[in-house]
């Protein structure tokens, strides 16, 4: 194999058919292994992206429509490295959390965990380069199959409900955008991205009721508002590695797809009014999640419900994208919306690590047992300080530029109202981070008892969280690295410059 397209899907596949087949003690550092060298070829591709602009790689030499092309631009190049490194950090986790010197039912999970794991992770990639309608479905399929059992592995009649919850409503989900990718099967003859844009630019508009089906049904897989019930507790019930990669990862696959379509695809065919109902549709999300966030007693689950807020930041991306008039503040949109969904998966992997640091060592996630946990867990307090920072939108992290460039794309574009809806949610995720943090700095007495925390969970939640404020202090090269390819120069076009 001697492209980064095949190891990107082959490496974690692969390992995740032998790893099922090996004998258990051995499976989380393979997958430690493979996670890693997916990671490598992720960074070759970022690489031939960043030299030679977007690559495709057609599968058995085949072209669609009969074959299957495989595409990375820089905003898939981008959320690859993402994936991998957040995957990466949290495979190194899970060595600790599923320890040999865990519970008995803890290291049986472990040996479920692993291929599971990698599948997530192959069907991610797949998701990020493919480059069809139906591949996509593929894609996402897969992920929603390794997604709810990896929840379910945590076992007890809590975690159960939480995955059936969250099948059902992906299965559903699933139902509308397949019924979606019928209709435009049926109107333009072809699945291919490119081939349905094209014959979009020759005038013919995609069926409304096919464009309704597609969106309502990756809506849900996003967790979009109102559409988002199935997420708090499925997020909140699974093994503390699962709800990081679930949050900072899975749900922006479905906002990837979305954002594929409408800036690459049926820009033409979406209408301004639905650009604005999207909008809406995520401010709701972003003053509905943060307003739970602040209510919930329960550490996983004021994080878990945090993570319906911020995706409600990245659906202000369309009316700003589809405003009236020319400017460059649609870059700024674009750039911003893009940078958010990367600085919120460090942030969130980070305090979704650090949560199940404190379930791991106190046997409980309630926020009264965070009072004195400076002086029990000091590394965790700092990540969750440092990744509640990146949460809120403070400098110098990432999520400050991009909510930055949010804003000033909202004011350019005379839509104020939704800079109205980033500041109030930003002051509410102030307000429930600060509830977290205070807590962790309150002075108390001593547990009892707590579980020894083997290093190397405190650590990787401490580097995710790192990279979140990094994000802010190198931001030039994700930037370059975004405007290669169609989403951009689609972009740049429609500023007309």
């Amino acid at each position: 194999m001697s492209s980064p397209f095949e190891w990107l899907i082959f490496l974690p596949f692969a390992g995740g058919v032998i790893t099922f087949l090996l004998p258990g003690k051995s499976r989380p550092w393979l997958a430690l292994l493979l996670t890693v060298g997916t990671f490598a070829a992720a960074w070759w591709l970022a690489s031939d992206v960043w030299r030679e602009g977007p690559q495709g790689y057609a599968l058995g030499g085949w072209e669609a429509p009969l074959g299957i092309n495989l595409y990375a631009d820089g905003l898939s190049a981008l959320l690859l490295l993402t994936t991998s490194a957040v995957m990466t950090l949290a495979s190194f986790y899970s060595l600790g959390y599923f320890s040999r010197e865990a519970e008995a039912s803890s290291w049986t999970e472990a040996r479920a965990f692993v291929p599971l794991w990698l599948f997530l992770l192959g069907s991610l990639n797949a998701l990020f380069v493919s480059r069809d309608l139906f591949n996509l479905y593929v894609a996402l399929e897969l992920l929603t199959i390794a997604g709810v059992a990896l929840v379910a592995l945590a076992g007890g009649a809590t975690a159960l409900r939480a995955g059936m919850r969250y099948l059902l409503a992906a299965f559903l989900a699933s139902l509308l955008y397949l019924m979606g990718v019928a209709l435009l099967y049926g109107e333009f003859g072809v699945l291919d991205l490119a081939l349905i844009a094209e014959a979009a630019e020759g005038g013919t508009r995609a069926p409304v009721i096919a464009l309704a089906f597609v969106f309502l049904g990756l809506g849900i897989k996003a967790a979009l508002f109102p559409f988002h019930a199935w997420l708090p507790h499925a997020h909140a019930s699974a093994p503390a590695p699962v709800s990081a990669v679930l949050s900072a990862l899975v749900v922006k696959a479905a906002f990837y797809v979305i954002l594929r379509l409408w800036v690459d695809v049926f820009a033409d065919s979406v209408t301004a009014p639905a650009a604005q109902a999207a909008g809406a549709l995520g401010a709701a999300g972003i003053l509905w999640g943060s307003f739970q966030a602040l209510r919930e007693q329960r550490l996983k689950l004021v994080v878990a419900h945090s993570t319906v807020a911020q995706v409600g930041y990245l659906f202000l991306l369309f009316p700003l994208l589809t405003g009236v008039g020319e400017g460059a503040w649609r870059f700024d949109a674009w750039a911003g919306g893009v940078y958010h969904m990367m600085s919120h998966a460090f942030a969130k992997g980070a305090l979704f690590l650090a949560a199940g640091t404190i379930l791991y060592a106190y046997g409980n996630d309630q926020i009264s047992a965070m009072r004195g946990l400076t002086r029990t867990l000091p590394i965790t307090t700092v990540s969750f300080g440092i990744a509640g920072i990146a949460l809120v939108g403070l400098p110098p992290s990432g999520s400050f530029i991009a909510k930055w460039m949010l804003l000033t794309a909202t004011i350019e574009s005379a839509q104020w109202w939704w800079a109205v809806v980033i500041g109030a949610g930003t002051l509410l995720s102030g307000a429930y981070v600060y509830r977290l943090v205070s807590a962790a700095f309150t002075p108390d007495t001593l547990p009892e008892s707590i579980r020894p925390v083997p290093r190397v969970m405190e650590y990787a939640s401490l580097i995710l969280a790192l990279t979140s404020l990094g994000l802010g202090l190198r931001a030039a090269e994700p930037f370059d690295l975004l405007e290669v390819g169609a989403p951009f120069s689609m972009i740049v076009a429609g500023v007309g410059t």
